[in-house]
């Protein structure tokens, strides 16, 4: 019987991702430097931090703005510093209250929106101590779920 539970789980999880990569595709259809944005804009500004083995990305979001994240390759750690967000996965639905901190596994892509202005940290190994940003995003993120597949696979394949 728990197979089954784990089975449909895991529909409701697939689904869920659809739908997130459903909204992030017909928003880019509509960017547009102000109410839509790609990346680091003055609309949702980032600080990036370095310290020996650790990048941390802070983002800046303003009341009632929201956010469609990026596909971590690896579990890591987010800090809500102030503010009020919704945070949706395809795992899970959470409100979150400053100041607060979550642990997001492997493979999260979030949908947030802000209810009040808010700042938001992640942080990051940075084995490299490298500064470079593109450099940084190829060993944090992935492009889309069928290479974050295939980097897991090939993780397990090293082990």
């Amino acid at each position: 019987m728990s197979d089954k539970k784990e089975v449909v789980k895991k529909e409701q999880q697939l689904q869920t991702r659809s739908k997130i990569m459903q909204l992030q595709d017909a928003l880019m259809e509509f960017v547009d430097g102000e109410n839509i944005v790609k990346g680091d804009t003055r609309v949702f500004p980032l600080k990036h931090t370095f310290t020996d083995g650790i990048y941390i990305r802070q983002m800046s979001m303003k009341k009632d703005s929201a956010v469609i994240g990026k596909i971590h390759k690896n579990p890591h750690v987010w800090f809500l510093l102030s503010g009020c967000l919704s945070v949706a996965s395809e795992t899970s639905s959470e409100d979150y209250n400053a100041p607060c901190y979550v642990e997001a596994p492997a493979g999260s892509k979030r949908v947030i929106y802000a209810h009040e202005d808010s700042i938001w940290v992640n942080v990051y190994p940075n084995p490299t101590n490298t500064r470079d940003l593109k450099e940084l995003e190829e060993m944090i993120i992935v492009k889309n779920y069928k290479e974050f597949e295939e980097y897991i696979n090939n993780k397990k394949n090293k082990i």
